[in-house]
C-alpha cells in the first residue's frame, strides 16, 4: 500500500466523532457563534456521505451534550433549529442511501418541535439496511450510565436480575443503544484532547484520534487521515503483540 493511502482492509466498523470548534471557527472570522454551527452542518453532510461510501456501518455524532443546555438560550434555540432543518433537508438522501437514523440521550428535554422532527426521521428510516447514523442529543456518558443503573435497580427489585450475577455484558444491555457495537475509532476535532462525557462506557478500547482542524473545516480527507491513523495501530485489547499476531486477539475486549 503506498504511503498515506487508505486501505480498504481494517476499516473501523464504528466511528464516533466529537464535533468541536464551531464557535472558535466563527470567532476567528469575526462572526457570531451560530454561523459556526451553520457551517458545521456542511461537515456533517460530507462526513455522513463519506462513511457510507466507504461502507462503514456506524457513525455516532456528538450533536448536543447534556452540558450544552447551559449555553445561552439563543444559541440553544439555534442549535435545535439547525437540527430540525438538517433532518428535514437530508431525510430524502438518507432514504436513497438506505441509512437508518437513530438517536441516543435524554430526549425528553428536547423542545416539542425538535422531538417531533427527530421522531419522524427515526420512524421513516427505521427499516433502512445500509448503516446507522446516530445523533447523541441531550447526551452525557455519566447520565447514560446512571440511567442504566436505574433500570438495573428496578429489575433487581422485581427479581429479574440477580445483583450477585451482574456482569459487564448485562450492564451494557441496559445502555441507550445496546445493539450498537462499541466505537473502534473516536475522533475529536478542534485541537482539544478531552472526552467531554461522551460514550464513557463504550470507548474503553477505542483508538483516539485528535486533530487541530475545526469541525466546520473537517472534510473527507481529514476523516481518511484519522482512519489511516487507526489502521496504523495495533489493537491488543490487553494482550501481547504475539497473541494478536497468532489470532488470539480476534474479537477484542471492546465488543459487546
Amino acid at each position: 500500500m503506498p504511503p498515506g493511502a487508505l486501505s480498504g482492509e481494517r476499516l473501523p466498523r464504528h466511528i464516533a466523532i466529537i464535533m468541536d470548534g464551531n464557535g472558535r471557527w466563527a470567532a476567528d472570522r469575526g462572526l457570531e457563534r451560530n454561523r459556526g454551527h451553520l457551517a458545521g452542518v456542511e461537515s456533517v453532510k460530507e462526513i455522513v456521505r463519506c462513511v457510507h461510501d466507504l461502507g462503514m456501518e456506524y457513525l455516532t455524532l456528538y450533536a448536543f451534550s447534556s452540558e450544552n443546555w447551559n449555553r445561552p438560550d439563543t444559541e440553544v434555540t439555534e442549535l435545535m433549529r439547525l437540527l430540525e432543518v438538517y433532518l428535514s433537508e437530508n431525510i430524502e438522501e438518507a432514504q436513497e442511501r438506505g441509512v437508518r437514523l437513530r438517536v441516543m440521550g435524554r430526549l425528553d428535554r428536547l423542545p416539542d418541535a425538535t422531538r417531533a422532527a427527530v421522531d419522524r426521521a427515526v420512524e421513516s428510516t427505521q427499516d433502512n439496511p445500509n448503516g446507522d447514523l446516530i445523533f447523541a442529543l441531550s447526551y452525557g456518558g455519566r447520565g447514560e450510565i446512571v440511567d442504566a443503573a436505574r433500570q438495573l435497580i428496578r429489575a433487581a427489585e422485581l427479581g429479574e436480575v440477580d445483583p450477585d450475577l451482574l456482569d459487564e455484558k448485562t450492564f451494557a444491555a441496559h445502555l441507550y443503544l445496546p445493539d450498537v457495537p462499541d466505537p473502534d475509532l473516536l475522533v475529536r476535532t478542534g485541537d482539544e484532547c478531552r472526552i467531554s462525557n461522551f460514550l464513557l462506557w463504550q470507548i474503553a478500547y477505542a483508538e483516539i484520534h485528535t486533530t487541530a482542524v475545526m469541525w466546520p473545516d473537517f472534510r473527507r480527507e481529514h476523516l481518511e487521515e484519522a482512519i489511516r491513523d487507526y489502521q496504523s495501530r495495533e489493537r491488543r485489547f490487553g494482550m501481547t503483540s504475539a497473541q494478536v499476531e497468532t489470532g488470539m486477539g480476534e474479537g477484542g475486549a471492546g465488543e459487546r
